[in-house]
């Protein structure tokens, strides 16, 4: 049964009790089914349901498992569905095609929608941005504020850039400051303690600019195992920086406080610590701060950006993103066009919806993300796109697919904003920004994020990545579970592919080296190391091009790789137009996947990297 109550904000929230039924209503707009049709089958990965069980489901007090897949579906469209009446709009018909393309699996949302849509807590955002200023109200203000998002489910972006560097007077106390990478540790450790309700690993970005005079302290950060294992770190570039490592000239570190120039350092040298650092461990990343600004619409500077850094965020704005399965939307080697645009204009109005229901945790957070409306509607399962498609990731046809595809979904989605900001008004800084348009509910409206979890849920390959491996482990919550490419077994067994080649396959993780394997499915199996740094990047690259937001995306490195590979990496970023730039060698550190049926990270530390 669902009663209602106040939430913070003043808003009416459903809460779904523990003998909650299912709801009524057709399936999509064709009323072939009806939601409480126990005959409805769900397109789910293999491993969907254990993940769903652990992180999703809804549990009663005692803390048993409240609810079927069927039924989470049900919560989520029926709660998102609310913000249709508002509208003038049919709920139950919005439910019905909010509820129809989850369960087939064409569209997912981020992962507190669906954990929370409909519960009492209802925060339903995944991407946060807070500001740290140089005080220390200001520094545990946002501790505070990012306390109160973890617990609710979502991640944290923080530029620390404003902070005095270490031993930089107090004149309060007559002593010196600690630095921003100390004040990190706080946060590090008061993450640390909330774990988000044992759902979601407590999971934040720490960026710090690269003219920051502790910059150095901040790239290296991350040295001793176990440190700031909570935080993804980012440095901010500037096109200055490159521009000067380029050069070989100096860059100048500035204080933030007096705005001094503290000293002066090789540009290139510095590059280099970047990428050395990134070569052993997988941190630091990069973000092209100037490109970042640049594109962004609105007035105002942005300096962070979510955990996985695909989302750019000004102070307290959030950012609610979802996913359109790509795998789903081909037939007979052939691109459903129609269908994606059907879907897309769909995710458009559901992420809009969600806006309007959402129960955000905090006033300030809710100001903002009402002012620019912003969603971030992106994409999974491009790899198995591809392969259905007959096409290697690979090939330079991949890199002008993710063009085609990408530029067709924004295109798809701003129509469909547009007609939101008709129906329902415009986001309301729209006559100050640099957007051109009469009517436009959403400032933003692209975000490739990572999807680590919804593509498990979907049995589809994550974002725009290729395939890690066509046999591997993985962490799944402290459980490991062994993952096989579903696509691959069946191409595999269409070819007559032996059982002395699956064996082989399932042991290396991967067709590279094995005897006897069709050099086709060589091509199109491809998986993340096999695929050359430069085509990763072209990939993102592709992306980016049409992506409002930015895109996340990893170049997978084989252990030979090295530093100056990686510093190949940040520069050929840089020139294709990419917003930032993240590596991780095989092997290095902080790992959840291993190749193959074997694993284990011998250092113990999981990283959540995971922002979907």
């Amino acid at each position: 049964m669902v009663g209602s109550k106040m939430g913070e904000n003043g808003e009416k929230v459903d809460r779904v009790e523990d003998h909650e039924t299912k709801r009524r209503g057709n399936v999509g707009d064709g009323g072939r089914r009806s939601l409480d049709d126990p005959g409805l089958s769900l397109a789910l990965g293999p491993h969907a349901p254990e993940l769903l069980r652990k992180r999703y489901l809804r549990r009663d007090e005692r803390g048993n498992v409240a609810e079927t897949p069927e039924e989470m579906f049900s919560r989520v469209a029926r709660s998102v569905a609310r913000a249709e009446v508002r509208f003038g709009s049919d709920r139950d018909a919005a439910a019905s095609k909010f509820r129809d393309v989850m369960s087939r699996g064409l569209f997912l949302p981020n992962s507190p929608t669906l954990m929370n849509a409909g519960l009492s807590l209802g925060q339903l955002s995944a991407c946060f941005v807070l500001p740290v200023e140089d005080s220390m109200d200001g520094i545990f203000g946002a501790l505070k504020e990012m306390a109160k998002i973890h617990q609710s489910g979502g991640g944290t972006g923080f530029s620390f850039s404003r902070l005095r560097p270490k031993g930089d007077p107090v004149r309060a106390t007559g002593g010196v400051a600690s630095g921003p990478v100390s004040f990190m540790e706080v946060f590090d450790a008061a993450t640390e303690v909330i774990k988000q309700g044992g759902k979601r690993r407590g999971a934040n970005m720490a960026v710090l600019q690269a003219d920051h005079p502790d910059i150095l302290e901040f790239v290296n950060a991350k040295e001793r195992p176990g440190r700031l294992q909570n935080f993804n770190l980012s440095v901010g570039i500037t096109d200055d920086l490159m521009r000067r490592a380029r050069s070989g000239e100096g860059f100048s570190l500035v204080n933030p406080r007096s705005g001094l120039v503290t000293e002066t350092i090789d540009a290139f040298g510095l590059l280099r610590e970047i990428a050395a650092n990134a070569w052993r461990r997988g941190d630091p990343g990069v973000l092209f701060l100037d490109r970042i600004n640049e594109s962004h619409p609105l007035a105002g500077t942005i300096e962070a950006t979510n955990p996985c850094g695909e989302q750019p965020l000004l102070p307290y704005e959030s950012c609610n993103l979802g996913s359109l399965n790509l795998s789903k939307f081909v037939e007979k080697g052939e691109i459903e066009w129609d269908r994606l645009e059907e879907t897309a204009l769909l995710a458009v109005r559901f992420l809009d919806d969600v806006i309007e229901v959402n129960r955000f945790p905090l006033r300030k957070i809710r100001d903002a993300t009402l002012r620019s409306r912003k969603i971030g509607l992106g994409v999974m399962g491009f790899a198995e796109m591809l392969i259905e498609l007959g096409i290697s990731y690979n090939s330079g046809e991949a890199i002008r697919l993710a063009e085609e595809t990408m530029s067709f979904i924004t295109k798809t989605a701003r129509e469909a904003s547009r007609q939101l900001g008709e129906e329902r008004g415009s986001f309301p800084l729209l006559e100050e920004s640099s957007l051109g348009y009469g009517s436009m509910r959403n400032a933003t409206v692209t975000t490739i994020a990572p999807t680590g979890s919804i593509s498990i849920i979907a049995g589809t390959s994550p974002g725009i990545e290729p395939l890690f491996g066509l046999s591997f482990s993985r962490d799944l919550i402290g459980d490991e579970m062994v993952v096989t490419s579903p696509l691959f077994e069946r191409m595999a067994k269409e070819r007559g592919v032996g059982d002395g080649v699956m064996r082989e396959v399932a042991r290396r993780g991967t067709l590279a080296g094995v005897n006897g394997a069709p050099d086709d499915l060589k091509d199109l199996f491809v998986t993340a190391m096999e695929v050359p740094p430069a085509q990763h990047v072209r990939i993102q690259a592709a992306f980016q091009k049409f992506t409002d937001n930015g895109v996340s995306k990893t170049v997978n490195l084989p252990p030979e790789a090295t530093v100056d590979d990686v510093l190949g990496i940040f520069t050929l970023a840089f020139e294709l137009g990419c917003k930032g730039i993240t590596v991780y060698r095989y092997g290095s550190r902080d790992q959840l996947l291993y190749l193959g049926a074997g694993g284990g990270d011998e250092s113990g530390e999981i990283k959540c990297k995971i922002c979907d």
